[in-house]
């Protein structure tokens, strides 16, 4: 039973680690689409941003 303990909370160590990164990734890249100075970098900002959240382009 310890054993699987261990494992049940070492996956959800690796599950909070990877939300953390995943979430940061994410804001360091909503900042660089509003605070790039060159157009060029905001738009393929916010290009990657679609891309991490999955949103589609509108019709």
């Amino acid at each position: 039973m310890s054993v699987l303990l261990q494992v049940l909370h070492d996956g959800v160590t690796l599950g909070g680690g990877a939300s953390v990164l995943y979430t940061s990734t994410v804001a360091a890249t909503a900042v660089t689409s509003v605070a790039a100075r060159s157009s060029d970098r905001r738009r393929d900002a916010r290009e990657t941003l679609k891309v991490l959240l999955g949103r589609r382009p509108s019709r």
